[in-house]
């Protein structure tokens, strides 16, 4: 299906432009949302008629959505959340769980204008993008983690996992000897490695 864009789409096209798109998106997304027009002859009219105030309409909202940006842009949430022992969430993070923690930071966004695309689930720092208008778009970091300890070692730069990962390895390589015995405790390796060797008997005992 052909339309006309009433503003800017990304990896579309800008205000005007006329693109095809498959019939579905068209009628499940652009034309429901006022993204778009069909492009027959009489959108077209109707479109070069109000195209001023349409573009006009537009630069008051990218203002207003460049205000807004910088009370949004950069902004770090933390979640607290259930999760197993390799960081996998019991759950995920949703674009509405990322719009309550913003707004009680004081950010306003809608859930339309988070772009998750799918939802988050492991711990860790994520980078999310808030598209406050179609050309106005900005970060977000939200800090996923099991406990505000964890939280704030992840807003250090601290990788939770690795280091998770690494402690459990190095506890491995310590119980695991590959010459001990079967069956023997690390304990009970241990203890024979540092046991000296008994003496050889006496030649002469031995033959009496």
């Amino acid at each position: 299906m052909d339309v006309i864009l009433l503003e800017r789409v990304e990896k579309l096209g800008a205000i005007g432009d006329v693109v095809k798109v498959k019939d579905g998106f068209a009628r499940n997304y652009l034309l429901p949302r006022k993204k778009a027009l069909r492009a027959n002859e009489a959108n077209r009219k109707v479109f070069e008629a109000n195209r001023a105030k349409i573009e006009e309409d537009n630069a008051n909202r990218r203002t207003e959505a460049e205000s807004a940006s910088n009370g949004v842009d950069g902004k770090t949430v933390q979640l607290i959340r259930q999760a197993s022992n390799t960081g996998q969430l019991y759950g995920s993070v949703s674009a509405r769980d990322i719009v309550d923690a913003l707004e009680a930071e004081g950010a306003k966004v809608t859930k339309s204008q988070v772009v998750l695309d799918r939802p988050i689930k492991a711990i860790g720092m994520h980078e999310i993008k808030v598209a406050l208008h179609p050309e106005v778009s900005v970060t977000v970091k939200v800090n996923v983690a099991r406990s505000p300890e964890e939280a704030e070692l992840q807003a250090q730069g601290v990788d939770v996992m690795a280091q998770m990962f690494e402690r459990d390895d190095a506890g491995f390589t310590e119980a695991y000897d590959p010459n001990a015995e079967p069956g023997a405790t690390a304990e009970t390796n241990e203890a024979s490695a540092e046991a000296p060797e008994a003496p050889a008997a006496d030649a002469e005992e031995t033959q009496a």
